[in-house]
């Protein structure tokens, strides 16, 4: 009760899958298409024009922002920010804080908004920032307080300010353990 989902005037209604669990606080709005297994945390907001797959945790204080996308089994943790434009692949991990861009000039030109891509598999650290229209490749490792200006490619590493990329260790390959 403490929560809303469908906020807004929308032509479309909030759709959602068996078994969700949204948390006091939240707010889903109108036009957000959500599969089984939806679980959040405490005051998170999904903006319209959102498309959610299957087995999917959004953690306390994210926000996503609109016209996005996201996989199944994936799980965005405490305090994400995932802008509008952005698409998320299956089996996803995105740590505590990391911040997800869509304006490469904010309030100096009207370039467009373009969000980031995050491929199937990839992780993605704590307080890690991602810039606009970056891709992070299938099952790349983007480490904790990493920013990322270019691309990522598949399985390979990202780390430091700005990142640089290496060769993904033996430690971190295979897929995320999300379950």
């Amino acid at each position: 009760p403490e929560a809303t989902v469908g906020y807004g005037d929308f032509d479309e209604p909030t759709l959602l899958g068996d078994d969700a669990t949204i948390r006091a606080g939240s707010i889903v709005y109108g036009d957000v298409t959500v599969g089984d297994g939806f679980t959040t945390g405490h005051d998170i907001l999904v903006r319209e024009s959102t498309d959610i797959g299957d087995d999917v945790l959004v953690g306390t204080k994210t926000v996503i922002d609109g016209r996005t996308t996201i996989g199944s089994n994936v799980s965005l943790q405490t305090n994400v920010y995932v802008p509008t434009d952005t698409q998320i692949g299956s089996n996803v991990f995105v740590g505590p804080a990391a911040v997800m861009t869509n304006d490469e000039y904010p309030v100096r030109t009207d370039a467009g908004l373009e969000g980031p891509t995050i491929e199937d598999g990839a992780s993605i650290g704590a307080n890690a920032t991602l810039l606009p229209g970056v891709t992070i490749g299938e099952n790349a490792f983007v480490a904790a307080g990493a920013v990322v200006t270019d691309d990522v490619p598949a399985n390979s590493l990202a780390l430091g300010a700005p990142a640089t990329i290496r060769p993904l260790p033996a430690p971190l390959e295979g897929p995320n353990q999300l379950e």
